[in-house]
């Protein structure tokens, strides 16, 4: 179900649905309405993980109202963390980076933080942070990571050096 509200460029999991291409994506960033479905799309799969999009123009997001019961649901199945790796992709394609950034640092919040999604920690550190688009952005979540990973000795997502050093 979410293979088809997240297409990406690549094969995914059902060998049915062909990787979309480049002049595809161009075409759906261009169509307000397909854009439009996009977001009602990515909304439907946070409700579904408990997360609330606060802002359509940030990205922001906040945990919903159900969220201990469906916190539940992503600590039990994993395979929840190959949909949202996936989602995080589109997202990318999408234009939406911002949003990446948002989701991702909501993970790592609910995973290094406030440890309420255990079995999700290791799909956020090595598969979400890295379908982060923007360099930039990612450094500043490797680092936001390793200041809250604990122990922080045991950090193998970013040289230690250059984490210390980061400003």
């Amino acid at each position: 179900f979410s293979f088809r509200l997240f297409p990406l460029r690549e094969r995914g999991m059902n060998w049915r649905a062909r990787p979309l291409t480049c002049q595809e994506i161009q075409a759906f960033r261009k169509s307000k309405e397909v854009m439009d479905r996009f977001i009602r799309a990515y909304k439907l799969m946070l409700g579904f993980y408990g997360i609330h999009l606060v802002n359509e123009e940030t990205g922001e997001l906040k945990r919903a109202e159900n969220w201990r019961e469906r916190f539940e649901n992503l600590n039990r199945f994993s395979h929840n963390n190959l949909r949202i790796t996936r989602i995080l992709k589109c997202l990318g394609e999408m234009g939406y980076e911002d949003y990446q950034v948002h989701l991702v640092k909501f993970f790592l919040t609910e995973t290094l933080v406030e440890e309420t999604l255990p079995n999700v920690k290791r799909s956020a550190l090595d598969y979400f942070l890295f379908t982060v688009r923007s360099k930039e952005k990612r450094r500043e979540l490797v680092h936001y990571a390793w200041q809250h990973f604990r122990p922080q000795s045991n950090f193998v997502w970013g040289p230690r050096d250059k984490l210390q050093k980061y400003r």
